[in-house]
């Protein structure tokens, strides 16, 4: 019962910021998957189809964001490619920027994302069966409409189940941005434990929200999923 009161207590003190904090983490959660997503295509599609250079740099780096922890990536990211950003510009004559702390996270996670979604893209496009591509282009079917209408298509269902858990993994890798002082939902529960002295339900709030986040998360996929497979056999029917 106490800590049901007490709870109920930093709730009506602190609610709003940690609506605030989860606003925050959704917000840059979301772009940072985007951007990744991005990436990932576009790398997954260089890694098969690109040229000798750009395939080694695409191996070079997917194998260096995967390599390195993401806090130190973070760090160096955040601090290195701020500093950097702003000597190029004083360089060409520009005044420094202050890079937002929504565009950083966005950018920093995004890079991160975008290494580990174009391998997953890339194995789902390598387990398309060739005979379909071939079969599309002896229709008639241009390369890039071949790619539209018959590879995206088969590749979709392939790779949602490593681009749901990508998400997850991005949502709990915000949290690591309250290293560099940006405001989301680990840093306000943070702030909140400390100065109201409730760390056990503080830290209960923000655990029942991560969750709530995955539970619609788990949701959305689901349903994402079963659409993406419509009209294909099930596994148990295979």
């Amino acid at each position: 019962m106490d800590f049901i009161i007490s709870t109920a207590n930093l709730l009506h003190e602190w609610g709003p910021n940690f609506l605030r904090g989860l606003k925050a983490t959704l917000l840059i959660a979301i772009g940072a998957y985007a951007l990744g997503i991005t990436i990932g295509v576009f790398g997954a599609l260089g890694k098969i189809y690109g040229g000798k250079f750009l395939k080694l740099f695409l191996e070079i780096y997917t194998t260096l964001i995967r390599a390195v922890p993401e806090l130190v990536l973070i760090l160096l990211l955040y601090f290195a490619g701020t500093s950097l950003l702003n000597q190029i510009l004083e360089a060409m004559g520009y005044r420094p920027v202050d890079i937002s702390g929504v565009a950083a996270g966005i950018a920093v996670l995004g890079l991160v994302q975008g290494a580990y979604a174009t391998e997953v893209i890339r194995g789902a496009l390598l387990a398309v069966p060739k005979g379909e591509t071939d079969a599309a282009i002896a229709f008639g079917m241009s390369k890039i409409k071949a790619f539209r209408r018959v590879i995206l298509p088969a590749m979709i269902p392939l790779a949602l189940p490593g681009m749901a858990n990508l998400w997850m993994i991005v949502t709990k890798d915000t949290a690591l941005l309250a290293v560099v002082g940006f405001e989301e939902l680990a840093l306000v529960t943070k702030q909140a434990a400390s100065k109201s002295r409730l760390f056990l339900e503080a830290f209960t709030v923000a655990a029942f929200l991560y969750l709530c986040i995955t539970l619609l998360s788990n949701y959305f996929f689901k349903l994402l999923e079963r659409r993406t497979m419509r009209g294909q056999p099930k596994l148990d029917q295979v």
